[in-house]
């Protein structure tokens, strides 16, 4: 660990102690990241003596969703153990412990680790609930300032949440190292927890799955129709409750509810603190959940099947929310919703009430013990158990001071599930007036009686437009440019670049329809008569999926094929504005680039993507081809291939990855996936945390412009031809005679091939960008007026899903 002009430490390397599921993905993760690991776990008693996690290391190439970003990743992860290999921890920054949920375990591995661990390293446990001070406590006293929680929930790669735990004795300055470095190079939305059992997101979370335990029992209501209500009905991850469960692993959850019990005596919901008797009973049964193949839950074949109690078995799992519920449910208003649940009398709008309510009063009663603020709890659910809102965001959304009277009534009357009064703070003082414990000077400390700021660590700075809960200020302080319906272009404050123009779309899902077409354009000019650079860039997810095709429709159905030419004429004219635009254009990229979002991003004179961008020309789902000069970048890219690295490469070799990508419809798993296809250059730039993604992308937007950048020249380039197009043809035959493809498939292929390879030319021929794209547009819109293609769009726009015919 080397430390910058600045005093800031740099991990370099980092060695995760056991192998297990959640070792693996950690160490998965940080090689995601760019930072090398040493896997540890107990030596093999034959052979190889570091064959368990060298096992565990293959295995993370093979699960689903997949922990790596790409599989080749998995060479980054060194395999080690405990007997042979202990001199390799003097490499690593930082070491994370990863073993089973045994304090004595754990407690001795930490003896064991001590004496190789490298002066001013960094050690992290990542238990989900065991005290930091009592395992601090096995390591030597020199060494204790530098231990402390850090806890990641599961799978590491895709839930943003990690608890953050020091002890008293830890250094403060390295708990904002850690902090940092989670944040920014692990991608990560950071919550400081107090060392209390289970912390913050389990002991909310966990809490929250026992009251729903609790009042379906007490409402009779069946596994599949809690999981509707308690899913994205109710702002929740789309799992529900009881899937959930099976996700998480019944004995884990078990596990985690006898932590409570045993280590919270005191709580005065402890009554609630037991394994429900289903739960014991799938246990006993080894009906674990998804890892064991049944649960709540079990597939038969395509059927899923729910445990019914009752019957002792499993029935068919097709229970919804009344649809009498559902409307309350759906009300936009949080005020008026809750109202509604809680004075309606149909059980399970009673049901949901109940759970909201026992969230907002466990919440109030636990602040003071498990979180310094308001912010760390509700940022703990919404990043570690996908809920919307957390549940003070929640209550104060709904109107603070009516909710607070109902809980208040709700425990009055015997309803709640423990006769614990609301603290204080809850209905008096500050937060009372204030009307929540979000306010534009910070969220509620109930140690200060104050509202405590946001931190101030500086890697926070570079978080441009986080999402900002319920009463806080605003993180955005832009001077818009120009805005319309479709588009708003926009500048950030010093001290960041103020001469670069930042352009985001305003249509659902930010489709590239006409207006927005027009915005990129009308922002190109803008930028080049006053700026010195633009972003592209959207402040929420995702960054396009795709052209409007249901702007296209009428257009379609009034005129036919010459009235939509125009409009994949302007789409094409629009990436070609941006390649050639005399400043540089950045595609600041996160979720979706799908199509002509896709097609838009290639055209830019670099990209900038969070690690969770997922690209691909998806057309021919469709029945079209890619109509927005995507073709033509691959053939382009395979020429400036052959040129740069591999000039005795056939020009078909190097098309063969793209033309395979696109011909499936291709989607990336990742950025690093996305330059392993060819959508991104190995000199794109990759961020780990989405909320850094604009400041990271005007910066390079910025460097671009002060180095003097340059478009490129309008140049021929050559093509595969006609020969290419044969072979590729002979492939596609040979899948459609295997059924592997349909004849549409075949006939859209083809297409792809055709264009792509240059047309009917001679191998390596010249032509140039205009006629790549005239190729493209007659391929697109012959297609358009196949009946084969329309039934596939029109039954992708009813359904959001693609027509295979």
């Amino acid at each position: 660990m080397q430390a910058s002009q600045s005093g800031q430490r740099h991990i370099g390397k980092v060695a995760v102690c056991g192998a297990g599921v959640m070792g693996a993905q950690i160490a998965a993760h940080c090689v995601n990241a760019g930072v090398p690991v040493v896997l540890f776990d107990l030596p093999a008693k034959e052979g190889d003596k570091s064959a368990i996690a060298r096992r565990a290391i293959a295995g993370l190439q093979k699960m689903n969703p997949a922990p790596l970003g790409t599989p080749g990743l998995a060479d980054a992860i060194t395999p080690a153990n405990y007997e042979d290999d202990m001199h390799r921890l003097a490499e690593c920054d930082l070491v994370i412990e990863a073993i089973a949920e045994r304090m004595d375990w754990k407690l001795d591995l930490y003896k064991k680790l001590a004496p190789f661990i490298k002066p001013g390293a960094i050690i992290a446990s990542n238990t989900s609930g065991l005290s930091i001070t009592a395992l601090s406590q096995a390591l030597p006293e020199a060494l204790r300032h530098r231990f402390s929680g850090v806890h990641f929930f599961n799978p590491p790669r895709y839930m943003p949440l990690v608890e953050l735990i020091p002890t008293a004795d830890t250094t403060p300055a390295l708990v904002s190292q850690l902090e940092t470095f989670l944040t920014s190079q692990l991608g990560k939305g950071v919550v400081r927890a107090k060392d209390t059992p289970n912390f913050i997101g389990n002991r909310i979370g966990v809490f929250g799955i026992l009251s729903v335990f609790a009042q379906a029992a007490k409402a009779s209501l069946p596994v599949d129709v809690v999981d509707d209500l308690t899913g994205t009905r109710l702002g929740r991850a789309k799992s529900g409750t009881f899937r959930t469960a099976d996700v998480v692993g019944l004995d884990t959850l078990a596990h985690v509810i006898a932590t409570m019990r045993d280590q919270l005596p005191d709580d005065p919901f402890h009554a609630c603190f037991g394994v429900p008797a289903v739960v014991s009973a799938l246990i006993e049964k080894g009906a674990l959940g998804q890892k064991a193949g049944a649960g709540f839950y079990r597939k038969e074949g395509k059927a899923i099947l729910r445990v019914d109690p009752a019957k002792g078995g499993y029935v068919p799992a097709d229970g919804k929310a009344d649809d009498a519920v559902a409307a309350l449910l759906a009300e936009r208003d949080p005020g008026k919703r809750l109202q509604a649940l809680r004075e309606s009398s149909h059980p399970q709008a009673q049901f949901v009430w109940a759970v909201l309510r026992d969230a907002f009063h466990y919440a109030a009663v636990h602040l003071a013990d498990i979180a310094d603020n308001a912010r760390q709890v509700d940022q703990a659910m919404v990043w570690g158990f996908g809920h919307a809102q957390g549940p003070f965001e929640l209550w104060q959304a709904a109107g603070w001071r009516q909710v607070a009277q109902w809980v208040a009534d709700d425990i009055a009357a015997g309803r709640a599930l423990s006769s614990a009064p609301l603290p204080d703070w809850a209905s008096s003082g500050p937060v009372w007036e204030a009307q929540g414990v979000h306010t534009a000077q910070g969220s509620w400390n109930p140690h200060t009686q104050s509202f405590q700021p946001r931190s101030s660590l500086p890697v926070y700075q570079r978080q441009v437009a986080a999402p900002r809960l319920v009463g806080e200020a605003t993180g955005l302080s832009e001077t818009v440019v120009f805005e319309n319906e479709a588009v708003k272009a926009f500048t950030l404050p010093a001290p960041h670049p103020e001469d670069v123009l930042l352009l985001s779309f305003k249509s659902k899902m930010h489709t590239l329809g006409p207006d927005v077409i027009q915005g990129i354009v009308h922002a190109v000019d803008v930028a080049e008569g006053s700026f010195k650079a633009l972003v592209i860039g959207q402040l929420t997810e995702p960054f396009s999926a795709g052209a409007d095709l249901k702007s296209m429709l009428p257009l379609f159905a009034q005129g036919g094929i010459k009235a939509v030419e125009p409009v994949e004429r302007a789409m094409q004219d629009m990436v070609q504005r941006v390649r050639y635009a005399q400043v540089p254009v950045v595609a600041a990229l996160a979720g979706m680039a799908l199509g002509g979002g896709c097609e838009l991003a290639v055209h830019c004179a670099k990209r900038v993507a969070h690690f969770e961008t997922y690209m691909g020309l998806v057309e021919v789902g469709l029945g079209l081809v890619p109509g927005s000069g995507g073709l033509a970048y691959c053939a382009r890219r395979a020429a400036e291939l052959q040129d740069e690295t591999a000039p005795e490469i056939p020009l078909l070799a190097l098309l063969k990855k793209s033309a395979l990508a696109v011909a499936s419809a291709q989607v990336s798993k990742s950025a690093l996936d996305a330059r392993e296809i060819g959508y991104m250059l190995p000199s794109d730039t990759v961020v780990m945390n989405r909320y850094e993604l604009l400041y990271v992308a005007v910066r390079e937007a910025a460097m671009l412009a002060q180095a003097g950048w340059r478009p490129p020249l309008q140049q021929t380039f050559p093509v595969a031809g006609r020969d290419a197009i044969a072979t590729l043809k002979v492939q596609l035959v040979n899948m459609q005679v295997g059924g592997f493809i349909s004849a549409h498939d075949f006939t859209v292929a083809e297409k792809v091939a055709y264009v792509m390879c240059g047309g009917d030319v001679d191998p390596g021929s010249l032509v140039d960008d205009e006629w790549m794209l005239s190729l493209e547009r007659q391929a697109f819109l012959g297609l358009l007026a196949d009946p084969k293609t329309q039934e596939r769009i029109m039954g992708f726009v009813k359904t959001g899903k693609p027509v295979r015919n």
